[in-house]
């Protein structure tokens, strides 16, 4: 194949949307659509991401743009999935279906509509776009790739053997056998939002006592000893409602959900670990299982479920492998640029000349220059220092040292849910109190919520064990016990774990950054200067983002965040910004209430509509004459003003008479068709086993077909 043929990834409609850039054997750029649009885990068609890495690809139009997975299988999952639970399900079937005649189903006419006839759109798969984006992606010529998350089409969990540039298939588990659902079952139980804060549900654990465990094993997960397992559907909602969970897990639980924004108490720390036990129980035992499949010391993951760093840190503990590496953008963004690798290697059959880590330490995101900084913080009156790298290091390390808090944005943007030292808040982790600022006065979070450490490389032996090596903060590991201490003085939110109590969890242990020179120069430097300080070349390093909102993207997302924070400065590239120089505040983000005149038009032409009708039907006079003039008064608003309120509030009306009859339409099919249908369909379904399905070869996707 040609070195210079270029494939644009997407990953959309769900959450996380995303793009990636693929020029030869090179990622040219990959973003997260919610930096963009700040709309957190923004699902919509990436728009402003595919934008960006074109420009940064200097393209208008890629040769191939590949979709990470296959709408009409994922429909047909659903549709069976419906017919299964008839006549149970039917606001399930009714919310699920819109959204897919809405958008979904017609990816291929958006795509071809954003790129002309000119391109070829191909579809890969949800799983094998995880498993391209874990392998081929990775520094491994060879390793077994293990993919876990809620669901793709069907699979949940998929097993890989990747060897140079092939994937071989081996195993999967499919819907509704999942362990993402299960998590999420329980981070919805718990009072949190799924697909959001499944992580808060592991960050609570360590606060708890497995007590549920038993009874998550005896009732809700038939486990089988390489992993395979079962989930017992009396317990769970989510193949049939619009909640995880059923009566039947609120029963065994002890009662209802915890209400969204109740501080969370004993009991749900005890059913957050409980789950979480299990989840790396399950985990390390697939662990086990594709390492007797394959025989491979290396292990390759991405996944929702892969971001689950205490299990990935029980799966390096165990010694099952040699070498891990774990995508760092493992959730559905990751599927963007996974699809684009499993078209070159898989599809084009290109040569993969040599195994390194593909991720460029995940900076692939956006970045500015100094002079688009410089007119951010003019244009709002702000002042600025102009420091050279050594200069800004000493100062920033002198800051950190005094018990200040300073946020980092330069150079380019990270890719993925972590902050790795480019949009970064930084601070003293030796400080015992930095914890409960951070959460309270500058991340506006809950009390429970830990924070990582950064490490330099080349020390992280000295205060962690294992070793992790890892740079992209996937991991989680313990802190030595010579550097532990006993705090039984705090709550346990604030308890002082170790040497460096603000980055030590409850249960001693450490969401570790490995901070290379050769990989962050800037940041590792950084790190040596505060040892000089401090004693340690570790930092605490969250991201640069209040609660709720993306991580900070641009100039002006950096600006708003540092003045509604506490924050004591600010590195913008070059420039250093303290408190003392802000202006006047950013703008708050605008509404999304824009429409295009054509869309605005969109009431006045129904108006027109209603007013032939009258006409032709001998409707009254007087009534015919009404909806002629709200025609003429909507059209004219809406060429003149197309988003004033009229206009606005005539177009929500006008999408709640559509979405009305279309729900009625379907609760009518439903209610039609698939009601006698699921009874009949049931009568005849086999018993399922708590085993392994054999995956289909990789040939057998077509991803030049859609299904």
């Amino acid at each position: 194949m040609d070195e210079s043929t270029t494939i644009l990834g997407i990953s959309a409609l769900y959450h996380d949307s995303a793009a990636c850039l693929l020029k030869g054997d090179r990622i040219v750029a990959c973003a997260l659509e919610e930096r963009f649009t700040r709309v957190k885990h923004d699902p919509g068609f990436p728009e402003h991401a595919i934008d960006y890495v074109l420009a940064q690809g200097g393209l208008t139009t890629p040769d191939i743009v590949v979709f990470y997975e296959k709408p009409i299988l994922k429909l047909e999952r659903l549709l069976e999935t419906y017919m299964n639970e008839a006549p149970r399900g039917a606001r399930f079937f009714v919310a699920s279906v819109r959204e897919y005649l809405a958008r979904k189903l017609w990816i291929k006419d958006r795509i071809r509509k954003r790129f002309g006839n000119g391109v070829d759109i191909l579809f890969s798969t949800h799983h094998l776009s995880h498993a391209a984006s874990a392998f081929f992606a990775s520094p491994f010529a060879e390793a077994a790739v293990l993919t876990m998350d809620g669901v793709g089409e069907w699979q949940t969990t998929t097993m890989y053997h990747g060897q140079d540039n092939t994937l071989i298939p081996l195993q999967e588990l499919r819907f509704p056998h999942s362990l993402g659902l299960l998590y999420s079952a329980f981070t919805d139980y718990l009072g949190f939002r799924v697909n959001n804060d499944e992580y808060k549900v592991m960050g609570l654990a360590p606060y708890g006592e497995p007590k549920y465990v038993q009874a998550i094993l005896d009732n809700l997960v038939d486990l089988g000893p390489d992993g395979a397992f079962r989930l017992n559907m009396a317990y769970f909602a989510f193949n049939r409602g619009l909640r995880m969970t059923g009566s039947r897990f609120h029963s065994l639980f002890g009662g209802p959900p915890r209400p969204k924004g109740v501080i969370p108490g004993q009991r749900e720390a005890d059913l957050a670990r409980s789950i979480q036990e299990v989840a790396e129980e399950v985990i390390l035992r697939q662990a086990g299982h594709i390492k007797d499949l394959t025989g491979s010391e290396n292990l390759a993951m991405a996944g929702g479920v892969a971001l689950n760093c205490v299990a990935n840190g029980k799966v390096l503990g165990s010694g099952l492998f040699k070498k891990i590496w774990i995508q760092p953008a493992a959730s559905d963004a990751g599927g963007a640029l996974g699809a684009a690798l499993a078209v070159r290697y898989l599809h084009l059959k290109a040569p993969r000349a040599r195994a390194r880590d593909m991720m460029q330490g995940a900076f692939l995101g956006p970045e500015y220059t100094n002079g688009q900084v410089k007119a951010a913080l003019d244009s709002h009156g702000w002042q600025y220092r102009q420091l050279d790298q050594p200069e800004m290091v000493e100062r920033i390390a002198e800051m950190l040292a005094r018990g200040q808090v300073v946020g980092i944005f330069r150079g380019r943007e990270e890719f993925g849910p972590r902050a790795l030292g480019n949009r970064s808040i930084l601070a003293d982790p030796t400080d015992p109190e930095m914890k409960a600022r951070i959460n309270g006065k500058i991340k506006f979070r809950e009390p429970f919520r830990p924070f990582a450490p950064a490490v330099a490389h080349e020390a992280e032996a000295r205060y962690f064990q294992p070793v992790t090596e890892n740079p992209y903060m996937v991991i989680t590991t313990t802190v030595r016990r010579e550097l532990w201490l006993e705090d039984r003085d705090s709550e346990p939110w604030y308890a002082k774990k170790s040497v460096i109590p603000a980055v030590t969890h409850f249960d001693h242990s450490a969401r570790v950054q490995s901070v290379k020179e050769a990989t962050h120069t800037f940041f590792h430097a950084l790190l040596k200067a505060f040892q000089a300080r401090k004693g340690h070349p570790v930092l605490l390093n969250t991201s640069f983002n209040l609660r709720g909102e993306p991580i900070v993207s641009t100039p002006t997302d950096a600006m708003r965040t540092f003045a509604n924070s506490d924050m004591d400065a600010m590195v913008m590239n070059d420039l250093l910004v303290t408190r003392a120089d802000m202006g006047r505040k950013p703008p708050a983000l605008p509404r999304r209430h824009t429409a295009s005149r054509v869309q605005a038009m969109g009431p006045g032409g129904l108006a027109v509509g209603l007013a032939v009708a009258g006409a032709l039907s001998r409707w009254p006079l007087w009534l015919t004459l009404l909806f002629g003039a709200l025609a003429v008064l909507l059209l004219l608003l809406a060429v003149l003003r197309p988003s004033n309120a009229v206009v606005r509030a005539a177009i929500r009306a006008q999408k709640a008479l559509v979405n009305s009859i279309g729900t009625f339409l379907l609760y009518l099919t439903y209610f039609a068709i698939l009601s006698w249908l699921g009874p009949v369909s049931r009568r005849n379904k086999k018993v399922e086993t708590t085993s392994w399905i054999r995956s289909e070869p990789v040939e057998s996707i077509s991803f030049d077909r859609e299904f």
